[in-house]
């Protein structure tokens, strides 16, 4: 008996949550079982600016005014869905830069995995600047725009359109990151997070924030649109308080 589109997106979709969180238990237990010592490449720049308020420059106020601009434009035009599909997305990065953070008070403050390796205007953590803030602002409510409407569509005939468009769409984010770590405006330490082993980067680095993004964009409840990605934002805010003030991120 043939799957209905319904069930393929929903099979298809626990198999790649299921790849993406065996992968992250994965690299966060690695600390568990190898020794750093010293520093690592862009680990002292990262730190000496961590969260550095004399780093401020002006042009963080017209990026803030796009962003906004942004989104209160989408909510004008009652496009709900693209806007908390857009945060989700935003919060996912977030998640990741806390944890990114984790990883490097792990090691013995070697480094984390991903680092920051040009000047900003401002550094909340490890490797997460404002100016990629804004930026994943952007790109999350962006991420919606080229969805077909069809939500079960299916691409080869085999393949569920949302979770084709995650893999494409974090490849490409994937590639522009290796640029980014080639030019130097992105740190790498370690061999499993290389331009020449790029798959981690892509299951962990990017897939999830497209996944999320559209879970939460085709949910049928806004009521449930909201508690997720308020749960999400509870979360992010309850982690950052708590593992600043400890001194871990």
């Amino acid at each position: 008996m043939l799957s209905s589109p319904g069930a393929i997106r929903r099979k298809q979709s626990l198999f790649v949550w299921a790849v993406i969180a065996v992968t992250y238990v994965m690299v966060w237990l690695i600390p568990l079982f190898t020794s750093y010592h010293g520093s690592g490449d862009g680990t002292e720049y990262a730190t000496r600016i961590l969260r550095d308020p004399t780093q401020f420059k002006w042009y963080v106020i017209p990026l803030f005014i796009i962003v906004v601009n942004a989104y209160v434009d989408e909510l004008r035009k009652k496009n709900y869905s693209g806007v908390l599909a857009g945060l989700a997305f935003f919060l996912m990065d977030a998640f990741n830069e806390i944890w990114n953070g984790l990883f490097h008070t792990a090691t013995g403050k070697y480094a984390a995995v991903w680092q920051c390796g040009y000047p900003t205007a401002y550094e909340p953590l490890m490797g997460w600047n404002i100016e990629i803030i804004f930026m994943f602002l952007l790109l999350g409510l962006a991420s919606t725009k080229l969805l077909p409407e069809d939500k079960e569509k299916l691409v080869f005939g085999k393949i569920n359109n949302r979770i084709a468009s995650a893999f494409v769409f974090a490849w490409i984010c994937v590639m522009i990151e290796i640029i980014l770590n080639l030019i130097g405006a992105l740190r790498w330490n370690y061999w499993w997070w290389k331009p020449s082993f790029p798959w981690l980067i892509f299951i962990i680095g990017y897939w999830p924030f497209f996944m999320i993004a559209y879970a939460v964009y085709d949910m049928e409840s806004r009521k449930k649109q909201i508690v997720v990605v308020g749960t999400m934002l509870a979360l992010v805010i309850a982690s950052f308080a708590i593992f600043v003030s400890l001194g871990w991120i």
